[in-house]
């Protein structure tokens, strides 16, 4: 497998740091291209590495023919899209045009609503690379859209649990939350890409339901969920996420579930801080006049806040994701948390970057590996081509795969009927 990574941000870095660690000897990562529009930050992601199968070059990701030209002269087999959703057209029509898999791990954007985005849809997250779907399947590539850790490994869990856990299923809720803190820190720190987080903390929620995706006010519905291995209970509220919309287009895969969600848990001074951007419009992606210059307000953001990469190294904590499902096993009401959670000192330590990009890196590894050793799409069902999310495939060489990374995942009966009426039986059991 060769792969070229564009974007050598943090997610970038974790990716051949987990790479390198997973597959020391090569025996299914040939060469690893780590391109960036600053060749330095690329060259110094290498240096790190001291292995000659990661090489730097430069690159402009948002001139396909410039992407595609590096991909064919290095002919690699897929090209993987870390950097901000903006550049995910420009990157899907370079693999387009290098006619090579791709991946990435958030979809294009959405446009809300022009005159009731509170409530309705306007243009929705990967509309855009659903409909490239038919040029892929001409190739006969993959484009795998959403394939980090939330969407990614979250939508792996759903598809999991589809297949092993539920006769029928009545919800899957996205649940995310930490207890990272700062020692001795004030006000907000970003943990992930701050346009990235700007955007989705700021657009309309979004939540699908009898059969169709809605619109719903950010941070609206909040409610508190237990998150386990010493995180405890975090105040959830809705966000807008690629998951929901996932979910809604694989229903088909997933048991009839009836409806998804995604709820993050960003604590009272995160969501204020939101709330005071959009009142006086900085979270504003598009650019205006200041004195002789044009610019956008989040762009300033994002370039005044510290690294995410680097102040999050001071994160003391850990951080899970997951998926909640509820739904029917055996006549029985069911509800399950599958989660990861992950410590963000193990993570500086083992990788060099910290948690949350570094959790966002280990699906898009996990993916290539499965994908350079033919079990990715090799189930019965599962797409041989075109536009896919985690769902559309069977998930069980993913999940069977996540310890051998050092990132094992947990399973979480929660209180119901069916944990019930197992629990009664296992106290007979014993008593036999």
């Amino acid at each position: 497998m060769k792969a070229l990574v564009v974007g050598t941000g943090g997610v970038g870095q974790s990716i051949a740091a987990i790479a390198k660690r997973r597959d020391p000897n090569g025996e299914w990562l040939e060469k690893m291209i780590m391109a960036d529009y600053d060749l330095a930050k690329a060259q110094a992601a290498v240096d790190r590495l001291d292995d000659p199968r990661f090489v730097a070059e430069k690159v402009d990701a948002s001139d396909p023919d410039d992407v595609a030209a590096l991909a064919k002269l290095a002919e690699v087999d897929i090209l993987m899209n870390l950097c901000a959703p903006n550049f995910n057209p420009s990157l899907l029509q370079a693999a387009l045009k290098a006619q090579v898999h791709y991946l990435d791990t958030a979809m294009t954007l959405s446009e809300p609503h022009p005159t009731d985005p509170m409530h309705k849809c306007g243009v929705k997250l990967g509309d855009a690379e659903y409909a490239l779907s038919p040029e892929f399947e001409k190739i006969g590539k993959y484009a795998l859209a959403g394939f980090g850790v939330e969407p990614g490994m979250a939508d792996f869990f759903a598809r999991y649990a589809a297949d092993h856990l539920f006769d029928e299923i009545d919800e899957i809720g996205i649940r995310d939350g930490s207890n990272l803190e700062i020692p001795g820190a004030k006000g907000i720190s970003f943990g992930f890409s701050v346009w990235t987080t700007i955007e989705e903390c700021n657009n309309p929620a979004i939540v699908y339901e009898n059969g169709e995706v809605h619109t719903i006010e950010p941070f609206a519905e909040l409610e508190n969920f237990w998150l386990p291995e010493g995180i405890g209970e975090v105040e959830v509220g809705h966000v807008e996420h690629e998951e929901v919309i996932q979910i809604a287009h694989n229903a088909d895969r997933l048991k009839g579930v009836k409806k998804a969600t995604f709820k993050y848990a960003l604590g009272d001074e995160f969501m204020q801080a939101m709330e005071i951007f959009r009142s006086i419009n900085i979270d504003k992606a598009e650019k205006i006049k200041v004195g002789d210059v044009m610019v956008a307000p989040r762009d300033v953001i994002a370039a005044a806040a510290p690294d995410p990469n680097e102040i999050g190294k001071l994160y003391v904590g850990q951080t899970a994701a997951g998926t909640y499902v509820t739904g029917k096993k055996n006549g029985m009401e069911r509800k399950v948390y599958l989660y990861q959670v992950a410590d963000n000192k193990e993570c500086v330590e083992r990788y060099g970057t910290q948690v949350v990009v570094a959790q966002t890196a280990f699906t898009p590894v996990i993916t290539i590996e499965l994908l350079a050793k033919g079990s990715l799409g090799s189930k019965p069902g599962d797409p041989k081509s075109g536009v896919h999310n985690p769902e559309a495939f069977n998930a069980d060489d993913y999940v069977a795969l996540m310890p051998a990374y050092e990132f094992p995942g947990g399973f979480l009966e929660m209180e119901s009927e069916y944990k019930l009426a197992n629990d009664r039986q296992a106290l007979l059991d014993l008593a036999r």
